[in-house]
């Protein structure tokens, strides 16, 4: 029977038996491993991070009495909900997010996760609830994941794919129809990282 340990790109848990291709955590267990059901908490410390799904040739009991393990569609899901790469299984892929937070910011070096977690945290939540930015269509850039009239879409190309679980699928609508500010559920921070150079990994059916 599925687990409820599957992300939505607004940072809802559901339970489904579509996995995706990317796992992660939220610096924690947030799960009674005895029942394998999610307790009241909804993450453990500001340290939300994207994993790869195999590592090493590590084994694992999911919901054991480790960390949570959260499955995403794919690694643009993930960012739109408010995880960075992470700097163990993902190296290199976190150390690019970080540069490109870098260039964004103007800083004189790159960050360390001590700096973005926190601004991660403030911009992903409006209390218990994710919260949700408002972006001038123009600042659309790959890999940003927008709430268009009840709909989840991300950008890719100049167009818009329409998500779900199970992938995306092309649309009709297409950035021209969408109103001159947009509802952005990617925080600030990882928009910016995406719009100065950061590639995320996307699922095999956005193409």
């Amino acid at each position: 029977m599925p687990l409820q340990n599957r992300m939505d790109p607004e940072g809802c848990i559901h339970v489904t038996p579509s996995r995706g291709i990317m796992m992660g955590n939220r610096g924690g267990r947030i799960h009674d491993p005895e029942t394998k059901k999610l307790t009241n908490r909804r993450w453990a410390n500001k340290a939300w991070i994207i994993c790869v799904t195999e590592f090493n040739n590590r084994h694992r009991e999911l919901m054991g009495y480790s960390y949570t393990e959260l499955f995403f569609l794919d690694e643009v899901t993930a960012l739109a909900a408010g995880h960075r790469p992470c700097f163990e299984c993902r190296r290199k892929a976190a150390k690019a997010y970080q540069a490109a937070w870098q260039r964004a910011e103007n800083l004189p070096e790159a960050p360390k996760v001590g700096v973005m977690d926190p601004v991660l945290h403030a911009e992903r939540l409006e209390g218990k609830v994710q919260r949700h930015h408002s972006i001038g269509k123009a600042e659309l850039v790959d890999g940003v994941m927008i709430l268009h009239e009840s709909e989840l879409f991300a950008v890719k190309d100049k167009t818009l794919l329409r998500w779900s679980f199970d992938g995306y699928v092309k649309s009709t609508t297409t950035i021209a129809d969408l109103p001159e500010t947009c509802t952005s559920l990617t925080p600030p921070a990882s928009v910016r990282a995406l719009a100065h150079g950061y590639q995320p990994i996307w699922h095999p059916s956005a193409i």
